[in-house]
């Protein structure tokens, strides 16, 4: 395979002569693989670090959520870029509360739709289907235009494959660019709440790399178990003892293996084990006391289909106020609150979180790593959570592993909007994996 180069959203990316393969564990906190190498359970990922790996400090971008960050990592750039602020959101065309799954409101072409168009095999596979139209886009079906910013939709001119790990079953050549997956992978069909899940998306990335091969490839797991299970427990040190055995078959197909997140997790409960929660709409009612409420609306971007393990509550909210509320009174009095890190009006949380500020509202309101954010209790359906809550969305869940199966010098990227250093991000992923790694290692030959 000879190197390939090929830009999109002003980044080059060149081929490093072989696989590229990114993972992105769903939920994953450093200290998850951490633990788990301590405990001897991941020996794969240990030998790579001792022996010629890489690892870095990383962030995700904000929010610290799934679709966010995934498109973040498909894209190569923060949601400012991508558009992608939440799971869920207040449409601003038509004012209604609906997910953020629909590939129309993406507004810039992912790494998959450009590395397709160039010639490259796309592979994409999702544990849930609620990423697979967005991550899709230009690959299986229409996408945003390559060689026209706000150009429209365009269909692919030839086809990869995606599809996700949840409706395996349905997949086809025609809707996904690829058939029959549960004979190809060799496992049932497993089930959206459980490890199954994330493990059927490795399955079928080492099925399709041995058997029909790829030049880039994605594979999005699951947080089920990071929902449910603290670092060093034995369920999540089997979990990362899985991950490490599919990204050691991986590496022996030849492949470039990354392994990244799309956000951290935390423990947001207190010694009992009930939910430590702060209403934020119930507050807002406070504060704003006997002024009209018409228009007063909270969104909760954590919001998706899949709400058993954390019942919507994360760590983010946006607040669209009242017309002709106070919006500095209310700042002021959401960051007197217990559990609050930090409260900005739409255009600071927009410059300085690298959001699209016309799909956030007019507060932004973080809660600190130990305390989730709800509307008002009767909102939140907690019946199903069968453990301690943990979950995410803010700057508490920043912090996420960036590991690549390459000697390479740390990347001089971006600058790191919430401490003065310099940072990592998971959307650099693909670029370290390709141009960075290609750039080493033709200096490299040369020296």
């Amino acid at each position: 395979m000879t190197a390939r180069t090929f830009s999109v959203n002003n980044r080059t990316y060149t081929m490093p002569g072989r696989p590229v393969v990114v993972i992105c564990i769903d939920g994953s906190e450093p200290d998850y693989h951490l633990r788990a190498m301590s405990a001897g359970r991941m020996p794969w990922l240990s030998k790579v670090l001792e022996s010629g790996g890489s690892s870095w400090p990383a962030h995700c971008a904000m929010p610290a959520l799934t679709n966010p960050n995934n498109l973040s990592i498909a894209t190569g750039w923060p949601p400012s870029v991508h558009g992608i602020s939440g799971n869920y959101i207040l449409d601003p065309d038509t004012g209604e509360e609906v997910l953020m799954n629909d590939k129309r409101f993406l507004r810039a072409p992912t790494i998959f739709a450009a590395a397709n168009e160039a010639g490259l095999d796309v592979v994409v596979v999702t544990a849930k289907d609620k990423l697979r139209r967005l991550l899709g886009a230009g690959v299986v079906e229409e996408g945003p235009s390559l060689t026209e910013p706000g150009g429209g939709f365009v269909a692919p001119s030839r086809r990869g494959i995606c599809f996700s790990a949840e409706k395996a079953d349905q997949a086809t050549e025609a809707e996904n660019g690829i058939g029959d997956v549960l004979d190809l992978v060799g496992r049932p069909l497993p089930g959206v709440y459980s490890a199954d899940l994330s493990e059927f998306v490795l399955a079928a990335g080492v099925e399709i790399l041995a058997t029909r091969g790829a030049d880039l490839m994605y594979l999005s797991l699951t947080d089920y178990i990071q929902h449910k299970h603290a670092p060093g427990t034995e369920t999540a040190d089997a979990f990362y003892e899985m991950i490490d055995t599919y990204a050691a078959r991986l590496d022996e197909l030849g492949a470039v293996v990354v392994l990244t997140a799309d956000h951290g997790m935390s423990a947001k409960s207190d010694g009992a084990g009930a939910p430590r929660v702060l209403y934020v709409e119930d507050e807002m009612k406070r504060i704003l006391g006997d002024q009209e409420l018409e228009g007063l609306r909270v969104i909760l971007p954590i919001t998706d289909p899949y709400t058993v393990h954390h019942g919507a509550l994360g760590s983010f909210a946006s607040v669209y106020l009242p017309t002709g509320a106070d919006r500095a009174h209310v700042i002021n009095a959401l960051r007197t609150l217990d559990g609050i890190q930090a409260v900005h009006d739409r255009e600071d949380a927009a410059a300085r979180y690298d959001l699209p500020a016309d799909r956030i509202g007019d507060v932004v309101v973080l809660a600190e790593a130990r305390t989730a954010l709800g509307r008002f209790a009767e909102w939140h359906d907690l019946t199903q959570l069968d453990a301690p809550l943990r979950s995410h969305g803010a700057l508490g869940e920043l912090g996420i592993p960036f590991l690549i199966n390459r000697d390479l010098p740390r990347p001089d990227l971006l600058d790191n909007p919430f401490e003065p250093a310099a940072c990592v991000h998971n959307y650099d992923a693909f670029w370290v994996a390709t141009t960075m790694l290609a750039e080493h290692e033709k200096h490299a030959e040369t020296h």
